[in-house]
């Protein structure tokens, strides 16, 4: 199969900065929304755009320990995995859909519209990040590949070989780092929100107080230092679409524009009004 990467301009969406406190997120304006509100008809298009392409014979089944339920009634676990405890849940039946959230962020920030109309299709797998929400932290550096590994690791314990992956903000880096690095363990790719260079994160918060989480600062660390190896863009073979807010004032649409360069694709894009 050749590979496909598509970018979708959606103009009315601009975006949070994450999942910061709220003092913080209006000091830089990227979202109308206090949640990570991701405009749910540009997500359902992404949707029809992973068409059904990998066999399963049955749903995924959870691993782990039950530790929690959440606001709508789906059961968190946590499991063991790349030397930490990772939570997440499972939501819906049909082919895999790794949902992976932004800086700040746990998996209870994805909107409920989203989920509903996304677990029709899919089984999602939401997990949140290491250090955030009921995933924990033993200490490491942070760093994308680790977060990568973080994500096989889970993979592997639920026993799922391969799966389509949508990564939001900070998650669209280590989207780009399961892309490059594990390519096997991906059919389909949605970067949402990425960026290639940590310079626009790093000016981004030279506006604005660094929050006292310690995992957050951790997080803003390892996201201000990313410099993405354009160089080895070209050796993925995986259909990609990537999805950027234009009124993004954090990493902007340069980023979603360069990355597709490096696939060596033409101009080719599609417009998503949200």
């Amino acid at each position: 199969m050749s590979r496909e990467v598509t970018i979708v301009y959606a103009p009315k969406i601009s975006q949070n900065i994450n999942c910061l406190p709220r003092n913080e997120e209006n000091m830089i304006h990227r979202s109308k929304f206090t949640r990570v509100t991701i405009c749910v008809s540009c997500l359902l298009t992404i949707l029809l755009a992973i068409s059904a392409s990998l066999t399963w014979a049955k749903d995924i089944i959870p691993v782990g320990e039950k530790v929690a339920v959440d606001a709508q009634g789906h059961d968190i676990y946590q499991t063991n995995a790349n030397g930490i405890r990772i939570g997440y849940k499972l939501i819906g039946s049909g082919e895999p859909l790794l949902l992976l959230t932004g800086l700040g962020c746990t998996m209870d920030r994805w909107t409920p519209e989203f989920i509903e109309e996304a677990s029709k299709n899919y089984q999602l797998i939401i997990m949140d990040n290491r250090g955030m929400g009921y995933s924990t932290d033993n200490g490491q550096q942070f760093t994308y590949r680790l977060f990568a590994n973080d994500v096989i690791g889970l993979l592997d314990s639920l026993g799922v070989q391969k799966t389509n992956v949508l990564g939001y903000s900070q998650s669209s880096v280590t989207t780009q780092n399961l892309l490059l690095y594990f390519p096997d363990r991906v059919n389909k790719a949605v970067i949402h929100a990425t960026s290639t260079d940590g310079k626009a994160v790093a000016a981004a918060f030279k506006r604005i107080p660094l929050p006292d989480n310690p995992t957050i600062k951790k997080q803003l660390q390892s996201a201000m230092g990313w410099k993405a190896p354009l160089e080895k863009m070209p050796l993925i073979k995986n259909q990609v679409m990537l999805l950027v807010g234009t009124a993004d004032t954090v990493v902007g649409t340069k980023s979603s524009k360069i990355g597709p360069s490096g696939f060596s694709v033409g101009n080719r894009a599609q417009a998503c009004l949200g």
